[in-house]
């Protein structure tokens, strides 16, 4: 076999940009926790009048069971902790998809929507169901505003995270 017949240093898609594990993980994880956070107190907590705390302490639900509402702040830190460990799951699934699909890099606004909506789905009828939480009955008036949410506060900033830890290059290919 000839040296020609290898690819290149440097050609294919080892060219594209690629994003950075820190930024995306760490940086999209936060932002993830942070924003999907501020909806769950918007919504859950102001809107459908759920009590602050009760809020990450559902999360906690899902590991301890319903006596996680019996735990006051150390289960509501606890699910808070929980909340920010499944951001950066999602955030780090983002990265590995981006560096195996370029064009999540390149068209970063539609993949981080998708994303997003894709993230709702497997967490609400994948995840929670195989936790001790279970399945639960479902409510378009729950799911349109938190499936919405997932695309703009979830996807959307860990897309745009990526492409701007992949560098300026990134940006000018949209």
């Amino acid at each position: 076999m000839s040296d020609s017949a290898l690819p290149a240093a440097g050609v294919g898609s080892s060219s594209a940009p690629r994003p950075r594990a820190f930024d995306t993980i760490v940086y999209g994880g936060l932002a993830i926790g942070i924003l999907d956070g501020l909806f769950a107190f918007v919504f859950y907590g102001l809107i459908l009048g759920a009590k602050p705390l009760r809020i990450f302490q559902s999360v906690a639900v899902g590991l301890l069971g319903r006596a996680s509402y019996d735990g006051g702040t150390k289960t509501f830190l606890f699910g808070l902790l929980l909340h920010f460990i499944v951001s950066t799951c999602i955030a780090a699934v983002y990265y590995l998809a981006a560096v195996n699909l370029p064009i999540l890099i390149r068209y970063a606004v539609p993949a981080g929507l998708v994303y997003g909506m894709v993230a709702y789905l497997g967490m609400n009828y994948v995840v929670i169901p195989l936790s001790r939480i279970g399945l639960r009955p479902f409510s378009f008036r729950l799911f349109l505003p938190a499936f919405i949410g997932h695309a703009v506060l979830v996807g959307l900033p860990v897309a745009l995270i990526a492409r701007w830890s992949a560098g300026p290059q990134a940006s000018r290919q949209e």
